[in-house]
């Protein structure tokens, strides 16, 4: 039996592990539990110890604690541009966590409480990452609206649609519909919604908006506002500056400097997890990295200011460095190789982000830069907990270390409406009766009056003799048509038990469709009441070091 603080089993082997969302409203997922945190930072604190990988000039352990140093420095400074910053904060360690800058469900943002939670109990800074490097796919949220027994769906727009860019790019494109959406959910939601969030956390959207024309970081910070209006003395650090950090440039310097060494282990990772978890999709969980030629794909994107739509980058040598493509027109070189001191190449590359190049890692490398590097303990929702399984794979082939242990943090919370009690099975017990009462009609009859007893008796009698009649092959096709005219003839006399199962079945069918939208678990945050929210997301116990 596997010890609940350390669940896999061997360091480089993927044990498909099926872990899955709460269904009930206020259920939680905290995996490992809460009282295994003192042992995962231990353990993830001795694994980096006993490692002594060199990332061309520097060992792991004074990358790290470089890499950590500038985080917490750079991150408070950022934070402190819109919300107040806990004191004291060097030399702590640090809990990381990460989203996407957007309105996500109640389930995620818990993570940030928890992230927050635990920061204070073990004397750490928390830290989430907003990972504004991913695209911006919709500008919409969908609101339930009209009777709560037949509820409609309406998208709202909290701006105008415009191109596929990564968040970090994203402007405010109409002010007009930024700052009509919280009066447009309050006025479309249904009522029996009081008082949702969107009520306190818009003005503070529209405050951000009016320091940053940037979409995400309005959405984000004035989250983040709330989170600390709630009492949560965390830190955010969005990508884009992660990739500015000089530990970053280090880092990135080497993965390209060794890309033939990781382009086949990220490569051999990605078909080992498809056969773990049985995968078909050459897409899932992330594509193969590709070959151009002798240009090998790195897991990075890559775009600039004037065109800020991401590439895929890829990677050649020429005259004993490193080129640098997004095959479109762009190139630079890089001063590294596999035995190289990566100073130069840092450098080069700190360079690039100061013209406006763009690099930014990709998902795996995303998360396994931020727990190799940057942080003690990494808090996972149930996706990134999924595919940071192949996180620990890369690192535990390419860099021959004991992968640093994380959480997956999640829930449900449904919008406080209350639900008929049905149940699919109601349906599908209806459905029996009304087959019952076509085919064996004579099991449900209540005769009236004479006349249509007789009747009854009649057909019933009619269809017992055929039935006690053997099936042969010169009487079946008329035993069928006299059973079938006996079933036909007795079904008036259930005309109106018939109407009333389809009334009720069309009522629960109803009602269960109400429940689909009243079960999801996907609503923004900002549709909930305060209230309930404080409940759900405030509301676990801490186990203390």
């Amino acid at each position: 039996m596997l010890d609940p603080c350390h669940p896999r089993t061997e360091a480089g082997e993927i044990v498909a592990r099926h872990i899955r969302a709460p269904s009930a409203s206020g259920a939680k997922l905290i995996d490992p539990p809460l009282e295994c945190v003192p042992k995962l930072l231990e353990a993830n604190a001795a694994c980096q110890g006993r490692c002594e990988y060199d990332f061309g000039g520097r060992r792991l352990g004074r990358l790290a604690t470089e890499a950590r140093q500038e985080l917490v420095r750079e991150a408070a400074r950022y934070t402190s541009s819109y919300r107040d910053v806990p004191d004291a904060l060097e030399g702590k360690r640090i809990l990381l966590a990460g989203h996407q800058p957007q309105m996500f469900h109640p389930g995620v943002w818990f993570k940030n409480f928890v992230l927050g939670r635990l920061a204070e109990a073990h004397d750490a800074v928390g830290v989430n990452l907003v990972i504004d490097s991913d695209t911006i796919k919709s500008v919409s949220v969908r609101v339930p609206k009209g009777d709560v027994k037949a509820p409609l769906m309406e998208s709202i727009e909290f701006d105008r649609p415009g191109p596929i860019v990564p968040f970090e790019e994203r402007p405010i494109l109409d002010r007009d519909t930024l700052t009509a959406f919280g009066n447009r959910v309050g006025q479309t939601l249904v009522s029996a919604i009081h008082e949702p969030l969107v009520q306190q956390y818009w003005p503070l959207v529209l405050e951000r908006a009016g320091e940053t024309n940037n979409l995400g970081n309005c959405l984000a910070q004035a989250r983040h506002q709330l989170e600390g209006h709630w009492g949560l003395r965390t830190l955010e650090f969005p990508q884009s500056h992660v990739c500015q950090l000089e530990a970053f440039h280090w880092f990135t310097a080497h993965l390209l400097a060794h890309l033939p060494r990781l382009w086949t282990v990220y490569n051999e990772a990605v078909a080992q997890y498809r056969r773990a978890y049985k995968l078909r999709s050459a897409n899932h969980p992330v594509p193969d990295l590709a070959q151009d030629g002798d240009l090998l794909e790195a897991p990075y994107w890559i775009w600039t200011a004037e065109a800020p739509q991401r590439c895929r980058l890829f990677v050649g040598v020429r005259d004993n460095e490193l080129l640098l493509t997004n095959r479109a027109g762009w190139e630079a070189r890089l001063p590294a190789g596999p035995e190289a001191d990566l100073t130069r190449a840092a450098a080069v590359l700190a360079d690039l982000a100061a013209q406006g190049i763009k690099l930014r890692t990709r998902a795996l490398i995303t998360t396994l830069f931020g727990r190799l590097l940057l942080g003690d303990l990494f808090l996972h929702g149930i996706g990134g907990g999924k595919y940071d399984e192949l996180t620990d794979l890369l690192m535990a082939r390419f860099f021959d270390l004991e992968p640093p242990r994380f959480m997956v943090i999640s829930g449900t919370l449904h919008l406080p409406v209350t639900q008929e009690n049905v149940k699919a099975d109601d349906v599908r017990r209806i459905d029996h009766l009304l087959r019952e009462l076509e085919f064996h009609p004579e099991r449900w009859l209540e005769p009236g009056s004479p006349s249509e007893a007789k009747s009854i008796d009649n057909w019933g009698a009619q269809k017992r003799r055929w039935i006690d009649t053997p099936a042969s092959p010169s009487n079946a096709r008329a035993r069928t048509r006299a059973i079938r005219q006996a079933n036909d003839e007795l079904q008036p006399y259930l005309a109106e038990r018939r109407q009333q199962l389809l009334v009720e079945r069309s009522t629960i069918v109803e009602h269960l469709r109400a429940r689909s939208v009243w079960s999801s678990r996907d609503y923004a945050f900002c549709l909930y009441p305060e209230q309930a929210l404080r409940n759900f997301l405030l509301d676990f116990p801490t186990a203390k070091p």
